[in-house]
């Protein structure tokens, strides 16, 4: 992406949603409007005013995780457009089943905002809508029906893009489940379009159930004072707060900008939960970080952050098999039969023999 454009200097009044919206906000050039009327073909924008208003120059890294870039249309043999088995896992629209605990519920596929390296990118968009009514009960009572499960992770597209009230009417309707004791809501609402996340939709999660907010956030430039406001209304009413990244070339890859992304985090109250390695949806190759480099990038701050701020580094493994943690490995065992472990200075130290 070139960044030769001026940026906007005030947020622009409504959503940018079109290549003409991006122009007029001086975002792209006239250069690259063809090869981005292409990518709308296939992939949704949408650039809230609070967004946008980050964006210092088009590849900066807020800039670039939302702008749509040419290469969008160029799909590496690596790359699925359901990375992580999410069609195949749906026993019915808006259910994925992955683990035998928990369940996604997805009660819609619009998003505030359409970050470029989103790994439900075919499906999300402003046709994605809503599950209607008749949708939505057969999903509840898919839940309803499997006593098995004890968790649910509300996703989509964003589930805080509904309306309150349809958003308590889901609580009250998993509350009268007696097996389900968690719920957890995936979010970037609250870092896209913070105003968003009012007193109204704040008070309609409130729950009997354990409820947790999951932040999606991969630049400390995101937390503004306005999305840490917002954060705080579900904050106050004991709604604990957990934050989610991807690791992503260009925005959050170096040890500088993870360190600030995760002090960012935990000064504001949001516990890091996970460091995603990139999902390979199509046309995302240019954010790819290979694993060794991401395991290095964490070791570099081992030591250097509070172990409060310690992601998970994690991976979905294709196919819908699963998340599994992919953190640095500090144990080793050596010729002389001992267990090797690597400090944060980098040196190496045995450890006792062990028994049994």
């Amino acid at each position: 992406m070139a960044s030769a454009v001026n940026p906007p200097l005030t947020p622009p009044p409504r959503t940018l949603r079109s290549v003409a919206d991006l122009l007029a906000a001086g975002l792209i050039t006239p250069a690259q409007a063809p090869g981005l009327e292409q990518v709308a073909k296939d992939y949704a924008t949408a650039i809230p005013p609070a967004f946008a208003n980050l964006i210092e120059t088009p590849d900066d890294p807020i800039g670039r995780q939302v702008i749509p870039d040419a290469a969008e249309c160029e799909t590496d043999l690596t790359e699925d457009p359901d990375p992580i088995g999410d069609d195949a896992l749906s026993p019915v629209p808006g259910i994925v089943h992955r683990y035998a605990d928990r369940a996604l519920l997805k009660p819609l596929l619009v998003c505030p905002l359409y970050c470029r390296f989103c790994f439900r990118r075919e499906h999300v968009g402003p046709g994605g809508g809503v599950l209607d009514d008749a949708a939505l009960n057969r999903a509840l009572e898919w839940l309803r029906t499997h006593p098995d499960i004890h968790e649910v992770v509300m996703t989509g597209g964003d589930p805080l893009m509904l309306s309150p009230r349809r958003m308590r009417a889901i609580m009250v309707a998993l509350e009268g489940m007696a097996h389900i004791h968690t719920i957890r809501i995936h979010s970037r609402v609250p870092v896209a379009d913070p105003d968003r996340l009012d007193e109204e939709m704040a008070a309609a999660l409130e729950t009997s159930r354990s409820m947790w907010l999951v932040v999606h956030v991969n630049h400390a430039r995101e937390l503004t004072p306005q999305a840490r406001a917002a954060i705080r209304r579900v904050q106050v009413r004991a709604i604990p707060v957990l934050g989610q990244s991807v690791l992503l070339r260009g925005v959050n890859d170096t040890p500088d900008a993870l360190e600030a992304l995760l002090r960012a985090q935990v000064a504001t109250r949001i516990r890091p939960y996970y460091l995603h390695q990139l999902d390979p949806a199509p046309g995302t190759a240019r954010f790819h970080v290979p694993i060794r480099e991401g395991q290095r990038l964490l070791a570099s701050l081992r030591g250097r952050v509070t172990g409060i701020a310690w992601p998970t580094y994690v991976i979905d493994i294709p196919g819908g098999h699963g998340k599994v943690p992919i953190a640095p490995d500090y144990l080793h065992e050596g010729p002389d039969g001992y267990l090797h472990a690597v400090a944060p200075d980098g040196t190496i130290h045995r450890l006792a023999r062990e028994h049994g």
